[in-house]
């Protein structure tokens, strides 16, 4: 039965995952192996939800590579009770780990995930798949401008980037906690960028560091491409 195959996948890609060295935190291998991925693909895609590797999810966009959405679940160090925005929501699925790591099911202290898109044709997907995984009560979807942020609900402990900008956008970063974290895919719009950690100190002082390359999609709206 696909059910019992896809659940035999969910573990083989934990495995690689943690023998690789993506994953270390028992927390992001909790939330890894609770979210199910197939509900966040395309139905034709439901047999290979598992593979470590980005899926087309219609429009010109993507679901990360499994290994991708480890790297920022890790690097953020997220925990119960944050406040996180996300940019780029996409199918909804990067959304739901988060929820699961700040707002897990019963946790007394919940945390939320704000998650923007730009692109509309895929608010429906998304909402519907983020309803259908029981995350809908965790996170809170958005059709707008990612790279404005969300002013009204800032400041946010994290942020997430899901889409590549040509410089790191000034209103993620005034809207980023003191003490916060960011994660942001920054170069060109071709598939090859440097994922950059940007900090801010409890005194407001920003630090950005390098994180290696990557390649997303690339960031559209008023400080995108």
């Amino acid at each position: 039965m696909l059910g019992d195959r896809l659940e035999k996948d969910r573990e083989n890609l934990v495995e690689r995952l943690r023998a690789r060295g993506y994953l270390s935190s028992k927390q992001v291998e909790q939330a890894l192996r609770t979210v199910p991925r197939e509900e966040f693909v395309l139905p034709e895609d439901r047999k290979r939800a598992y593979r470590d590797s980005p899926l087309s999810i219609a429009h010109g966009q993507t679901i990360s590579a499994p290994h991708m959405c480890v790297i920022m679940c890790e690097g953020l160090k997220l925990s119960e009770g944050m406040s996180i925005l996300e940019v780029g929501a996409g199918s909804g699925y990067h959304a739901a780990l988060c929820a699961e790591l700040v707002a897990r099911s019963g946790t007394t202290t919940p945390g939320h995930v704000y998650t923007i898109e730009i692109v509309e044709k895929l608010i429906d997907f998304a909402r519907g798949n983020l309803e259908r995984a029981g995350y809908s009560d965790r996170v809170t979807l958005i059709h707008s401008d990612g790279g404005k942020g969300l002013p009204e609900h800032a400041p946010f402990d994290r942020i997430l980037v899901a889409a590549a900008a040509p410089s790191v956008p000034k209103p993620l970063v005034e809207q980023l906690a003191p003490g916060g974290i960011m994660l942001i895919p920054v170069g060109s719009a071709g598939f090859y960028q440097e994922l950059m950690m940007v900090e801010k100190s409890q005194d407001g002082q920003v630090l950005q560091k390098r994180w290696g390359g990557v390649a997303f999609v690339p960031l559209t709206g008023k400080y995108g491409y």
